[in-house]
């Protein structure tokens, strides 16, 4: 196999590397392993191709919204929604993604969020990768890749990159400040925050922000996330077969909602503590 290219970092990484505060007890870097290692096995790609609901729910969600502005009139018509739910081919989905999906896009025509907003940038949520930033300093060089869901201008001046979730999980920091990150590269010398919102509870966030040191010390933190997976992923190509000790499973109840229990060794087996590499492993 060849060797990987330069290092790269991103949220998603950093959520597979790391767990989110609270979630340690559930966190597997076997997941990472198959997602990242392994992703060309046609088992493992047939698998990742596979979207769940909640998954397909947030990508027409963010869909809705960008045929929303992508048609501003519909915000205006009695009929915007179920216009924007054909433009979604949203009967093509299962009943379940269908209703949540109505439900989220009826509440974004009642009080929709970015209405007269200076918006520099809304994406449909289907664009794949963004063109990757190169992060350089002396002593570390990596790819960020900080796909942004809206960037709108504050009435101050003020970049507010907004993201957009769907479901009840809690927000992680850690992806507004990838985002922050990013912005300083993509839009020099404007001031920045960054925020999420619920679209499915019309819930928003704080406002978060960056100083240049906390700044420094993010770049630092994912320079460290890309060479340890960099390296993780140069062992496992040498030794294919010391997948679970490269990768090491955190087998549990929570295996049950893994999209690769049906091919994972470990998940039907009782819980078992297995020691979760370091991030600050040596490169």
């Amino acid at each position: 196999m060849s060797t990987p290219d330069r290092p790269f970092a991103s949220y998603h990484l950093w959520s597979l590397v790391a767990p989110a505060r609270g979630q340690e007890r559930w966190h597997c870097q076997m997941r990472r392993g198959f997602i990242k290692a392994r992703q060309h096995e046609p088992q493992v790609k047939a698998l990742l191709g596979q979207a769940t609901a909640p998954q397909r729910i947030g990508i027409l969600a963010q869909k809705g919204v960008y045929e929303f502005h992508h048609h501003r009139h519909l915000l205006h018509q009695s009929d915007g929604v179920e216009q924007v739910a054909q433009l979604l081919k949203l009967s093509k989905s299962t009943e379940q993604v269908q209703q949540r999906v109505l439900q989220i896009l009826q509440k974004y025509h009642d009080d929709p969020l970015l209405l007269d907003k200076n918006i520099v940038q809304l994406t449909p949520g289907d664009e794949g990768f963004p063109k990757p930033i190169l992060v350089e300093q002396e002593d570390y060089c990596f790819r960020l890749y900080a796909a942004m869901d809206c960037v709108f201008i504050e009435s101050d001046r003020t970049l507010h990159i907004l993201d957009f979730k769907t479901g009840k999980s809690a927000f992680d920091q850690r992806q507004a400040l990838v985002y922050l990150l990013a912005a300083r590269y993509l839009y020099p010398g404007r001031k920045a925050v960054a925020s999420f919102y619920n679209l499915e509870l019309c819930k928003k966030s704080d406002l978060i922000s960056i100083n240049n040191g906390e700044l420094e010390s993010l770049k630092f933190e994912l320079a460290n996330i890309a060479h340890k997976h960099q390296h993780d992923l140069q062992k496992y190509q040498e030794k294919t077969s010391n997948f679970s000790k490269i990768f090491p499973p955190n087998p549990g109840n929570h295996c049950r909602f893994c999209p690769f229990q049906s091919i994972c060794d470990f998940s039907h087996q009782p819980t078992q503590s297995y020691p979760m590499p370091s991030l600050r492993t040596n490169v």
